[in-house]
């Protein structure tokens, strides 16, 4: 396709859930009713497609036409410098002095010289990979800040659209039959495409501060499908939780933001991000700039994707209608932190202090994530613990870059493979237990309910799949990506500078993939196995998903078994990925020895849940009485929300307090006394305006014998 052709592709892919959005919100309630779906599902079809085709075509796109105008400048200067030497004195007009051949000799040394410089300069810069940059208009400038709309696509980006308006097309479709019956039905919808339309926008924005304005957007639509049943007070609380504690790392992402522009001089991502000799420039002039643009980077992303401390609000998400859980967990989100880590690849190069950073943090909340999911009963809590968990694999990958620059590139192809796999198996798992939830009448609780297979076996064999490739079993979509996790951070471990914290990382990344295979078959041994059992709520005779909501399960499921053998082993996914901008494209290898210990780990996991919930169900018990300070610290989630309520909110609270104290008290008692200045003085004078008229005639006399006075005073 033609590159004119791409340009309202590259508007149509936001612009139609932006539609669907204002169309429902206006005729839902009154007009569409219980068919408010039907402009979502167009919109994120269009979207959809629209993404696949721009995937398809980007390859082709010429990227000498779309780079910035100082690179192109430079390979211009290049191109003329590295002339040869023959047709660069031809060019010359020929001296007339006697020493032409002095100055000869000097312009071939300066020319020479020259080459060397702009060569090196030359081989220094990474690619530009394709990339479409569409000019909306000037939308602030303020001073010298300039940023205009305009939207950009490149490789990361293209595969970010693919997988955000695919798997939303999925959930909502599943979301018209899980909330058929909901009073909110418009409402749902017209805040489902507002979502998609804001995370279309964080991903294509082509600077930071219009990714800033969008990254709020998902926040507040965050806010408002956490919180869709607000008359519940556990999701209205979860949805306040879920905004305030992002807040905390949107600090960070707009003191990065302030320290780009006074540093760079623009927000744009190509003369910031394509621009690595100003990069090395103002590293070599204040070595400690990049590490604070990238710490307060790194804090925005620690909000978003949920990592420790600020973990804490994602597993509350779940209180959302489950066609939100999966939207947030999976596909949206949640991912846009390891977008913006992935995609700033080029200033993190020169903070490995905040690379380590992200491994440990990341590591440390995979860990943590997983020891709780151990011992929750809520399926879609497991779920939502493994996310989180999920989400610390994809940190861990992303920070190897520190290990050396060799590594740079298979770190954020790592992260981002387990980022685009996770988002179908992580939405099948969600929705799947969604059809769990719809049928057991709104039970969660997985000791209510068991051997559930036989009454739903299109949710059981979906589920069952989703398990899998979560847990890693072999060929499927988990297991590919992980292993490239895996294998980045045994290569980090082999190196000679920070081989000790890496291998250190690759061990609790090992020990977490084995309690990541436990748990998963845990929650599945605890609902599909076992004797039938149902709860109250579900009747005698629970129902299996419709087929509007089967037929999503199938699809997520049969990506969740090829996605990753199609893309993976392929090459495919890392050859695509590699031509972004600020990466080095590299060779693919297999790792058999990493895949042997994939292998290993997922077997022995699956084997332990097996033996502990199926063969000897009554031995959980006995650990739980046995360990029961640990599995009261797992299943308590290690109290890190009393923690944080002592050590943040509360304090918080008493400053509020003491400031309401000290505005009531101190300023309106200022005020108020200035106020009852004027006051006084007019009760003390009203008197006067009483009414006889003696006292008027007597305020009179007064008046003119000071008024003669005066005069004979003066006289």
């Amino acid at each position: 396709m033609s590159e004119e052709l791409l340009y309202p592709l590259l508007w149509l892919i936001p612009v139609a859930p932006l539609a669907s959005a204002i169309v429902t919100a206006l005729l839902g309630p009154k007009v569409l009713k219980y068919r408010s779906h039907l402009p979502c599902w167009s919109a994120l079809a269009v979207s959809f497609l629209s993404s696949l085709v721009l995937l398809y075509s980007l390859p082709s796109v010429d990227s000498q036409a779309n780079k910035p105008e100082i690179w192109r400048a430079g390979e211009d200067a290049t191109a003329q410098a590295e002339q040869p030497a023959g047709e660069a004195a031809t060019a010359q007009p020929e001296s007339t002095d006697g020493g032409s051949a002095a100055s000869g000799e000097s312009e071939e040394s300066r020319l020479a010289a020259a080459v060397a410089a702009l060569k090196a300069k030359s081989d220094a810069e990474p690619k530009v990979g394709p990339e479409i940059v569409a000019f909306g208009f000037e939308w602030l400038h303020v001073g010298k800040l300039e940023v205009p709309f305009e939207l950009r696509v490149d490789s990361i980006s293209a595969i970010m659209l693919s997988m955000v308006t695919g798997v939303s097309l999925l959930v909502a479709m599943f979301g018209s039959g899980y909330m058929h019956h909901d009073a909110g039905y418009p409402r749902f919808f017209a805040a489902v495409s507002m979502f998609v339309f804001s995370m279309c926008m964080l991903v294509m924005a082509n600077s930071f501060v219009l990714l800033f304005v969008f990254w709020e957007m998902v926040g507040l639509c965050s806010y408002l499908l956490i919180g869709f049943w607000f008359h519940k007070p556990s999701a209205a609380a979860a949805s306040k939780k879920a905004f305030v504690v992002n807040r905390i790392g949107d600090f960070g992402l707009i003191m990065a933001i302030f320290l780009i522009w006074t540093s760079f001089g623009s927000v744009s991502f190509s003369d910031v991000l394509g621009n690595p000799a100003t990069i090395a420039r103002l590293h070599s002039v204040a070595p400690s700039l990049m590490p604070a643009i990238c710490f307060c980077l790194f804090l925005g992303a620690m909000g978003k994707s949920a990592q420790f401390p600020l973990q804490v609000w994602l597993p509350d998400a779940m209180e959302g209608p489950t066609p939100v859980s999966a939207l947030i967990h999976a596909a949206t989100m949640v991912t846009a932190g390891i977008y913006l880590v992935a995609r700033c690849t080029p200033l993190f190069e020169y903070a490995p202090l905040v690379q380590l950073t992200v491994t440990g943090t990341g590591a440390i909340t995979a860990a943590l994530a997983a020891l709780i999911a151990l011992t929750q009963t809520d399926l879609k809590r497991v779920l939502a613990y493994s996310t989180v968990s999920q989400l610390g694999f994809m940190f861990m990958a992303l920070g190897c870059g520190a290990a050396g620059a060799e590594l740079v590139t298979p770190a954020v192809t790592a992260g981002m493979f387990h980022l685009f796999t996770h988002a179908f198996f992580k939405a099948l798992l969600f929705l799947a237990a969604g059809s769990v939830m719809h049928a057991m009448g709104d039970v969660i609780d997985m000791r209510r309910f068991s051997g559930l297979k036989r009454a739903l076996p299109i949710t059981h064999w979906t589920f069952l799949v989703g398990a899998a490739a979560l847990a890693g079993v072999p060929l499927l979509a988990g297991f590919w990506s992980k292993d490239e996790i895996l294998a980045v951070l045994i290569a980090a471990a082999k190196t000679s500078q920070y081989g000790l914290f890496f291998g250190i990382v690759l061990v609790i990344a090992s020990l977490t993939a084995l309690l990541t295979a436990f748990y998963t078959f845990r929650a599945y041994f605890m609902t599909f196995c076992g004797p039938e059992k149902f709860p109250e709520e579900a009747g005698h005779h629970p129902h299996e998903a419709t087929p509007i909501m089967a037929w999503p399960l199938r699809i997520l499921a049969v990506s969740a078994l090829l996605i990753g053998l199609a893309v993976g082993p392929t090459h495919l996914f890392a050859g695509y990925l590699q031509r972004t901008t600020g990466l080095t494209p590299v060779e693919g290898h297999f790792h058999l020895d990493v895949m042997a210990l994939s292998v290993f780990i997922a077997t022995t996991g699956i084997g332990l849940a097996w033996m502990l919930y199926v063969a000897m169900p009554t031995v959980p018990a006995k650990i739980a009485t046995v360990l029961k300070p640990f599995y009261a610290l797992s299943q308590g989630k290690f109290f890190l929300d009393e923690i944080l309520l002592v050590l943040v909110v509360f304090p918080l609270r008493a400053i509020a307090w003491l400031s309401t104290l000290f505005d009531r008290l101190v300023i309106d008692g200022l005020i108020d006394g200035v106020a009852r200045v004027p006051r006084t003085l007019s009760d003390r004078l009203k008197g006067l305006q009483g009414g006889p008229v003696t006292a008027y005639a007597g305020v009179m006399w007064i008046g003119m014998v000071a008024a003669v006075v005066l005069a004979m005073t003066l006289l």
